[in-house]
């Protein structure tokens, strides 16, 4: 059970505990995430300092939070700062509402994970990738949930923030762990893997996402390779045996190099596909001498990847093949991509969280999937750097081939419109919006009765207000 025990140890190593700590029901940094209980971490953001929401996140019930100086209030103070003196024996007595004054709350936070996650014998699968991480986490652990008692990462809580807030959900019954790795600069995945020590490691692709951040595909190839550099000698490292970039890592594992993909010299492998729209997906699934059929509720034709890796992990841990096809055929797993009514009895392909040129893509196949006329409401794609306008042309000519009408929302979706045209997308048959206010008018003057109304675009555009916007409309 988690105490506050547990951090004044990592605080001060020769704390021992009394007993009568507070249990800690939760490690939030959004104070409106806070619930009786909870212990509240301080982070200064470029936007919000978390700690003008200190006196907010007690006011809701939180009991101790983590800060980089004091704060005013009527509230404990316990200064752990760098020389500065206990002003107390230990043990100590605790009163709460706590603030506890570190000198990084962030440092303290990560320790304080690592810590916990130590404690514990749980075997971890780590994922990271470009694209596809999500999806796979949520497959995997449906996999895994087949036989074993198997914690996954909470929502998108994945990064170097949100991921040592999720470990704090361990408990000691937990046999597997399947844990997303995200980065927004190289040496994150290397922390998150020094903290959370995984054995098998998943990489779904690599692509331009955070390319302004990173500076270059190359980095973005190092910088996901750290979860292949970090497994073990006795781990696996499952590789997207379709995509060179990932390829390429694995000369830099000492795990044992376990690869999937559509290409017949996978170990394992797919064919014979067929989407199926809303309805799932078909394919034959090859290892060895084993040959599937299987038959899934994912969407898409890039889906039969997400299957194949969470099959993998299956595979790697000596699952029976029951298990992992009961674990596909799992209808609760939580996907982005979603349907939703829209106006003239249309059908929304709600894909809105994020965009990069890969999922785009993989969007617009699926869309091509369905039967009846198309739309492509598609909104900026954000931090690709070099590649930017690339991409955005790249998916303006995969919409010509797919679509009948595109409405482009955003300043750099004006190459996606550019290029639809130049691919042979008739020019009255394609608008452009400054964003998603704007962009629904245009949209529904242009839809005709069940039109399929694809809506994908990064999330700094906000394109789920367009999906939102227009289900008020039926």
């Amino acid at each position: 059970m988690l105490t506050l025990a547990h951090f004044f140890n990592v605080l001060i190593p020769e704390y021992t505990a009394t007993g009568a700590e507070p249990v800690v029901s939760a490690v939030v940094m959004d104070s409106r995430e806070v619930v009786p209980g909870s212990l509240f971490v301080a982070y200064k953001g470029e936007q919000v300092d978390g700690h003008d929401f200190v006196a907010e996140s007690f006011a809701r019930g939180a009991i101790a939070a983590l800060v980089a100086r004091p704060i005013p209030g009527d509230h404990a103070t316990i200064d752990f700062r760098t020389g500065q003196p206990l002003p107390f024996p230990l043990p100590f007595s605790v009163v709460t509402p706590v603030c506890l004054v570190v000198s990084d709350p962030i440092a303290i936070l990560q320790a304080s994970a690592r810590a916990w996650r130590a404690r514990f014998a749980v075997q971890v699968i780590g994922i990271t990738g470009s694209v596809g991480k999500t999806s796979t986490k949520e497959l995997t652990h449906a996999v895994l949930a087949q036989q074993f008692d198997t914690f996954k990462s909470p929502g998108n809580r994945n990064s170097i923030l949100g991921l040592p807030m999720a470990l704090f959900g361990l408990e000691p019954h937990h046999q597997k762990a399947v844990l997303e790795m995200a980065m927004y600069v190289p040496g994150e995945i290397a922390t998150l893997c020094e903290m959370t020590q995984p054995e098998i490691g998943v990489v779904t692709l690599v692509g331009a996402v955070h390319l302004e951040r990173a500076g270059s595909l190359e980095a973005i190839v190092a910088a996901k390779r750290e979860l292949v550099e970090a497994l073990p000698a006795h781990g696996v490292a499952i590789l997207n045996r379709d995509d060179d970039r990932v390829m390429s890592m694995a000369d830099f594992s000492r795990a044992r190099v376990f690869t999937y993909g559509l290409d017949q010299r996978a170990d394992l492998w797919a064919d014979r596909i067929e989407s199926r729209g809303l309805d799932g997906i078909r394919f034959v699934l090859h290892y060895g001498r084993d040959h599937l059929h299987i038959q899934a509720p994912l969407i898409g034709r890039h889906s039969v990847h997400t299957a194949l890796r969470a099959t993998a992990v299956g595979l790697a841990l000596d699952m029976s093949w029951d298990s992992i096809v009961r674990g596909l055929q799992q209808t609760a797993v939580e996907l982005r991509v979603v349907s939703a009514p829209g106006p003239k009895q249309s059908l929304i392909i709600d894909d809105s969280y994020n965009a990069n040129p890969e999922s785009t893509l993989a969007a617009l196949n699926l869309l091509e999937d369905f039967p009846g006329r198309k739309v492509a409401v598609l909104g900026d794609m954000l931090e690709l750097g070099y590649l930017e306008e690339a991409s955005h042309r790249l998916v303006g000519r995969r919409v010509a081939d797919v679509c009948q009408e595109l409405v482009a929302v955003g300043q750099r979706a004006r190459w996606i419109a550019e290029e639809a045209v130049k691919a042979g997308l008739p020019p009255h048959h394609v608008a452009l919006a400054t964003d998603a206010d704007t962009a629904v008018p245009v949209i529904e003057a242009r839809i005709q009765p069940q039109d399929i109304i694809l809506v994908k675009g990064s999330y700094g555009m906000r394109m789920d207000r367009i999906v939102t916007m227009l289900e008020h409309k039926t």
